[in-house]
């Protein structure tokens, strides 16, 4: 099977759709238990996978039918090893099961992958801590080390790019860009923010997109912005700087809550569509180098369409 590695089309412009929040999904409206929020233990089990399959489908399904491309992210987020280790899996497995969340995307790219239509996947890792909180950090040397195992394993997959999503430190960003750079893996880098549009640690989106660049000699290919409201963010994207046009991909939460807020609800805040659509448009009036959207907890395939109508005419 083609891959887009040594391509990547997202890069040429047009707009790309991502898919929305999965977990937010399965959790709360099919009502599946996530230990730890690692979807990827759903690949144990054919009824599992095929559950995830159909609801990445409603995705790549969309993207077809509006003739644009899609990126879509593998369940590995919670896939490095002291994750793994919380649930008891060991490092072979966990190699198998980031390893089984590429093949399922390939599964959908051949279905759903027409010339109007390139279906990226996106090798998926996230953070070794809590992004949400924050906790104990780690030299950049630290992080490439431990993300090493994960970022081979995944590199060693048809996967075409490698995501390191709901990033709060750049010093663990950097590592894993290290790491992937040591394997020829391309990669890119997502911020979530608090909702003073700032990263945990206070830092400004600013200074962690230059920070990682300067440390990296710009090898992300992009950098993105996650898991966090566009009234969280918007305020933090004033045009003062090149950087902003390292911004390439947005992928909103449907609620305006904190993080600290939706950690403790017991019921999806699905936001307005129609009102996270809105915002989405505003922000690439802005923000033309942004062709990457999508969606992060709470949101759906209501959403993503939403989103695609608002910002359709404006990437085309």
């Amino acid at each position: 099977m083609k891959t887009h590695r040594d391509t990547q089309p997202q890069l040429a412009g047009g707009m790309f759709l991502t898919e929305g929040g999965i977990g937010t999904t399965l959790i709360h409206r099919d009502g599946v238990v996530l230990p730890h929020f690692a979807t990827w233990t759903l690949l144990a089990t054919p009824a599992g996978t095929a559950h995830l399959r159909r609801c990445f489908a409603e995705y790549a399904a969309l993207a077809r039918r509006l003739r644009v491309g899609i990126v879509i992210d593998s369940v590995t987020w919670r896939g490095s090893a002291d994750w793994g280790a919380r649930l008891g899996v060991s490092p072979a497995a966990l190699a198998a099961a980031n390893r089984d969340a590429i093949a399922l995307l390939e599964d959908l790219r051949r279905e759903y992958q027409t010339d109007a239509t390139p279906v990226m996947i996106s090798a998926c890792m996230g953070p070794r801590h809590s992004a949400y909180r924050a906790g104990a950090q780690m030299t950049a040397a630290q992080a490439e080390a431990y993300h090493r195992l994960q970022v081979e394993t995944l590199a060693g997959t048809t996967a075409d790019v490698l995501s390191a999503m709901t990033m709060n430190d750049p010093s663990e960003a950097i590592g894993i860009m290290r790491a992937a750079r040591a394997v020829a893996m391309p990669a890119v880098v997502s911020f979530t923010v608090e909702t003073d549009g700032r990263l945990i640690s206070g830092m400004t989106v600013r200074e962690a997109i230059e920070r990682i660049d300067d440390a990296t000699a710009g090898f992300p290919l992009y950098y993105m912005l996650n898991c966090a409201h566009p009234q969280h963010f918007e305020g933090a994207l004033a045009p003062d700087g090149a950087w902003l046009a390292r911004i390439r991909g947005l992928r909103a939460n449907a609620s305006a809550k904190s993080h600290a807020e939706l950690d403790a609800a017991d019921t999806l805040d699905r936001g307005e569509p129609a009102v996270l659509a809105r915002h989405y448009a505003a922000l690439i009036e802005r923000l033309p180098h942004v062709n990457i959207v999508g969606g992060c907890c709470g949101t759906d395939v209501e959403h993503a369409e939403c989103i695609a109508a608002a910002v359709g005419p404006l990437l085309r």
